[in-house]
């Protein structure tokens, strides 16, 4: 025997219903977003992010990694930022030369704290050393 639906029962079967398209869809909607590639961007867009964060940085030239996670930037007084994506925005940390070292993967620069390393894959030491003050 069936029994019909009715009534109140039959609104709150549509309304739940109703929430879990809704909560469906934004799950969706994250798992999309999630997995779109983020990247750094340009030299350009790197030295505009160090000179925004950083007082008194006036870029002299900047470097992004081949896979688009990190960069560096150096002023014109020598000083070293380092720039890396946190969720959507450009972080920028000041380190001191002898943080930056060359590895097989690439340059490493060790910033401190909760900001961690800062990996600029398919760099190399001669790119670092033209940006390097002389």
């Amino acid at each position: 025997m069936i029994l019909p639906v009715t009534g109140t029962l039959a609104g709150w079967a549509l309304a739940g219903a109703g929430v879990g398209m809704a909560l469906g869809g934004v799950g969706i909607g994250w798992l999309v977003r999630r997995r779109r590639d983020r990247r750094v961007g340009s030299p350009e867009e790197v030295a505009a992010a160090a000179e925004a964060a950083l007082a008194g940085f006036a870029v002299s030239g900047a470097v992004v990694g081949a896979d688009g996670q990190g960069a560096l930037a150096v002023a014109t007084d020598g000083r070293v930022a380092a720039i890396k994506l946190r969720g959507r925005r450009l972080v920028v940390q000041e380190i001191p030369w002898t943080r930056v070292r060359s590895t097989a993967q690439g340059i490493i620069a060790e910033a401190g704290g909760r900001f961690g390393p800062v990996t600029l894959a398919g760099v190399d030491v001669l790119d670092i050393r033209r940006l390097a003050p002389r």
